[in-house]
């Protein structure tokens, strides 16, 4: 069929992509006939149908019949106001301020224009005016009634309504059980602050209709064509778009200098509201506990996270977040009435409440299949009553197997712990790192490009530091209300995804991958105070040496720590089992001082949650360092120390114990801890060069802590010849 672009129907603003869906419910409804289909394509709704653009104009200017909005339970609506009559009052009981007097008589004045018009397109209209008021007779009520009125009042209107408004009632409220909740799109039921939408639909009505409200008047063809066609045309100033379109809303801060007036075309206001009735809301009633429960299509919990100016302070005072798919397959009105009246959202066995929720969803296929993508928006608070309507991501529908996969172990805790992080008893500290959690969970959804190495690392971070300021919030996550257990073992498949070719990631998962053999234990029960199954150990031990201070010491106190165990359990050479081994290069730049030292500690902890009890195949191990700094080694009085605590050596030799070796490196006095290091290996009967190093200072302490970082038998090998040569002649170059 020929294809209409729609140039002015595009995802942003709010408006532009609510006029899109305006035009297609309209048109199907009024001229089925034109077989209407649409789809997405480069940001610009296509239309296809039997109609030409001349006759898509020629529809809407000559035969549209528009759909009656009313809103008799708001005070803004034109149905409670006469003019002459002073002492009308408001839902307060109070007299009306002399601004929102004027506002009420031009809305009155509308109303009854429309209800005084013979015009063939408004008998509808006419209609639903002459019910409204009719029951609003029969309640004998004369004022806007107040919020705990408005639930016996809408369900009067609902109950007795004819069908072509019950759309409207359903999208400004949803009655569940005993309450009227209104969905987060239409803000209190149709209204922000004073500005009432429905009757702000009709003033638009009576600009662009002449007379009786059926012939075009003369600037409405140039309007239409703006707004559809994104042709040049004259807006109208002084007439509010409400939060749909924010850049020509005026206002403060609006423009250069204090304010700005407020502009509008009148049609983008019409056809946004013809397509705003495609979000009807529904309650479903849950058997177990006899409550209701409401569901608004693609509109869910706000998220900080994801946005330059996210916080959870804004994310608190949002109304919501709406999430707009876009389609690429041609798709008629009644599949599109399907999607948006269902709003499928889901993470696996539950439903998306959050923004969080709604990425994860995306990113794992959990929505209605044929989208392509979602634009992220926020109904966010401007000042007063008022919002904005801010598109805060696109991301694209895909599988993410980050998401699918890795952080499906984490599923119900990462939605426990955001829920919890959000209540008013959180501490800032858990507030700030969610916030980071959530940020870098938008960040995995909305990356371009699948399997993003460097967006999956910061993800694993901030996991590893919402565990770190767990461990350190017990009064808080060990309440009865909150009751935050630690982060399940994360699958190894992490250690691939999120790996880089850095000192920092190598150095971290060498550690982090170290296995409990006699006399150890894991990394992670050193950082925190958990059990080996993850969960918060209540005994009090002196395992968790974790300190804010420098990572020098922090590995000293490691070390110095498993250096005790292994004594206690009595065991015959220094236990040293890991998954993953440190490279020497990476070693020498550690003891040098080389490497970034904050995101060496951010990845230990991120990469401490992984479950490394698991198969790692050769290729899923992070890859060596390149080439031009392979050959980089550590000095030799680390090689000395290193033959010391090395665990596994040639022929089965075993280097016994010595603590004070350690404790001498470890206090800076390099000197001694050489000259006892060579009479331990020569004890053991170890062909080491008898070099004594005086190494002092921060280098040997340093040099002690690296101790820690595990080595495969080759690798220790390459670091140790230069001090013992014919301990290891295979890897004696030839001259």
């Amino acid at each position: 069929m020929p294809t209409i672009l729609l140039s002015g129907c595009s995802p942003s603003p709010l408006s532009a992509y609510m006029k899109g869906l305006g035009i297609v419910r309209i048109l199907s409804e009024q001229r089925p006939s034109a077989r209407v289909l649409c789809r997405w394509e480069r940001g610009l709704l296509v239309l296809e149908s039997d109609l030409t653009r001349e006759d898509l104009l020629a529809f809407f200017l000559e035969e549209y019949a528009p759909t009656p909005f009313v809103s008799p339970w708001n005070g803004g609506s034109g149905f409670f106001f006469q003019e002459g009559k002073s002492q009308a009052k408001g839902a307060d009981g109070k007299k009306l301020k002399t601004g929102i007097r004027d506002q009420a008589t031009e809305a009155t004045r509308a109303l009854t224009a429309v209800q005084q018009s013979s015009g063939r397109r408004l008998a509808r209209y006419r209609e639903i005016i002459g019910f409204a008021k009719e029951q609003l007779r029969n309640s004998l009520r004369e004022s806007a009634p107040a919020d705990e009125e408005k639930l016996e009042l809408v369900r009067l209107l609902r109950n007795a309504a004819p069908d072509h408004i019950l759309d409207w009632i359903d999208a400004a409220f949803v009655i569940s059980g005993e309450k009227l909740v209104p969905p987060p799109l239409l803000l209190s039921g149709g209204n922000e602050g004073n500005l009432d939408f429905s009757n702000t639909f009709i003033q638009n009505l009576l600009v662009v209709f002449d007379g009786n409200l059926d012939t075009p008047t003369v600037d409405s063809r140039s309007w239409l064509e703006g707004s559809i066609f994104l042709e040049p045309a004259k807006i109208r100033s002084e007439s509010s778009s409400g939060y749909f379109n924010p850049g020509v809303r005026g206002g403060a801060n609006a423009t250069t200098g204090f304010s700005a007036k407020s502009y509008t075309n009148p049609w983008d206001f019409i056809l946004t509201m013809e397509g705003i009735v495609l979000f009807t809301a529904n309650a479903t009633k849950k058997l177990a506990s006899h409550r209701y429960e409401t569901s608004f299509p693609f509109c869910v919990k706000p998220s900080a996270g994801g946005y330059a100016s996210g916080e959870s302070k804004e994310a608190a005072s949002a109304k919501a977040e709406i999430w707009l798919p876009t389609w690429s397959r041609s798709t008629s009105y009644s599949e599109l009435r399907h999607v948006f009246g269902e709003g499928r959202a889901n993470i696996r066995k539950r439903s998306a409440r959050s923004g969080v929720d709604f990425a994860l969803a995306v990113t794992s296929l959990g929505v209605d299949r044929g989208l392509d993508s979602f634009y992220r928006y926020g109904i966010l608070p401007r000042f007063g009553d008022s919002f904005f309507g801010s598109v805060l991501q696109h991301i694209n529908v895909r599988r993410e197997p980050i998401v699918t996969d890795l952080l499906a172990s984490s599923d119900e805790w990462l939605a426990r712990f955001l829920r919890e992080a959000s209540g008013e008893k959180a501490p800032a500290s858990i507030k700030r790192t969610a916030g980071r959690l959530e940020a870098a969970i938008f960040a995995q959804a909305a990356s371009p490009q699948e399997g993003d190495r460097d967006v999956a690392q910061e993800l694993l971070i901030a996991l590893g530091e919402c565990e770190r300021v767990l461990a350190g919030s017990e009064k808080w996550r060990g309440h009865e209300e909150a009751n935050v257990s630690p982060i399940p073992w994360l699958p190894v498949g992490w250690l691939t995804s999120a790996t880089s070719n850095s000192a920092e990631f190598r150095l971290a998962a060498s550690l982090a991958s170290l296995r409990p053999t006699k006399g150890s234990i894991l990394l992670r029960q050193q950082l925190e105070p958990v059990t080996p199954w993850a969960s918060w150990d209540d005994e009090p031990n002196n395992e968790v040496v974790w300190h804010e201070g420098a990572v020098t010491d922090l590995l000293l106190a490691m070390m110095e720590r498993r250096l005790l165990l292994a004594k206690s359990a009595s065991a015959d050479s220094w236990p040293e089992f890991a998954r993953v081994t440190a490279w020497p290069s990476d070693i020498a730049a550690f003891i040098e001082g080389r490497i970034d030292e904050a995101r060496f500690a951010e990845l230990l902890w991120g990469l401490s949650l992984v479950d490394f009890s698991q198969e790692i195949r050769p290729g899923e191990r992070p890859g060596q360092p390149d080439a031009a700094i392979c050959d980089e080694m550590p000095s030799a009085f680390y090689s000395q120390l290193k033959l010391c605590f090395a665990g596994r050596l040639p022929n089965d030799k075993r280097v016994p114990i010595e603590p004070a070796i350690f404790h001498r490196a470890a206090s800076g006095d390099g000197a001694r801890a050489s000259e006892q290091a060579l009479r331990r290996l020569y004890g053991s009967s170890i062909p080491v060069l008898h070099l004594q190093i005086p190494l002092d200072g921060e280098a040997a302490r340093r040099c002690a802590a690296a101790l820690l970082f595990p080595l495969w038998d080759s690798q220790l090998a390459q670091v140790c010849r230069p001090v013992a040569p014919d301990f290891f002649p295979e890897f004696i170059t030839k001259p």
